[in-house]
C-alpha cells in the first residue's frame, strides 16, 4: 500500500473491489444516507484509453450530518458531502480511503462542533469496517 497520507484513512477490505462498492453502497443507503455519485475514475481512464487500477469514488451524506459543520464554518463545504475511494493497489489489495472528519474540521477551524465531527468520525469507521471482514 502507499505511504500515508495527513488526514487520510485508509482500511484494507477484505472483499474483490466491485464486491467493496457494492457493499460500501448497501450500508450507506441503509443508514438512511444519500449517495450523490458514483464516479468511475477506472473506467473513466480506460475510455481514454490510460491504465488505471480500480478506482472508484463515492459521494454521499445528509444534511443532518453536514450542515452543522458548515453553520460552524461555510468552507467545510468544499470537503462535503463525504467521500469514499474504493481503490486497488500494484499487488491486487484493495483499500477503503476517507478523509479523517477531525482533520477536515481543524483544516477549516472548526472547534466547537466536536459532536458532529465525532458522529460522522464514527459513521465512516463502522463503513469502512462493514468491508474489512468478509
Amino acid at each position: 500500500m502507499n505511504e500515508a497520507v495527513a488526514g487520510l484513512v485508509t482500511v484494507a477490505s477484505a472483499l474483490p473491489p466491485a464486491e467493496t462498492v457494492d457493499r460500501l453502497q448497501r450500508e450507506i443507503l441503509g443508514k438512511g444516507l444519500t449517495i450523490f455519485a458514483k464516479v468511475d475514475h477506472s473506467g473513466g481512464a480506460t475510455a481514454a484509453g490510460l491504465p488505471l487500477r480500480f478506482t472508484q469514488l463515492l459521494v454521499f451524506g445528509s444534511p443532518k450530518g453536514g450542515t452543522p459543520l458548515m453553520q460552524a464554518r461555510q468552507t467545510i463545504g468544499i470537503d462535503l458531502p463525504l467521500r469514499m475511494l474504493v481503490w486497488q493497489d500494484e499487488r491486487a489489495g484493495v483499500f477503503v480511503s476517507h478523509d479523517d472528519p477531525a482533520w477536515l474540521a481543524a483544516r477549516h477551524r472548526v472547534t466547537e462542533r466536536a459532536d458532529a465531527v465525532e458522529a460522522l468520525s464514527r459513521l465512516l469507521a463502522s463503513l469502512a469496517a462493514s468491508v474489512a471482514r468478509p
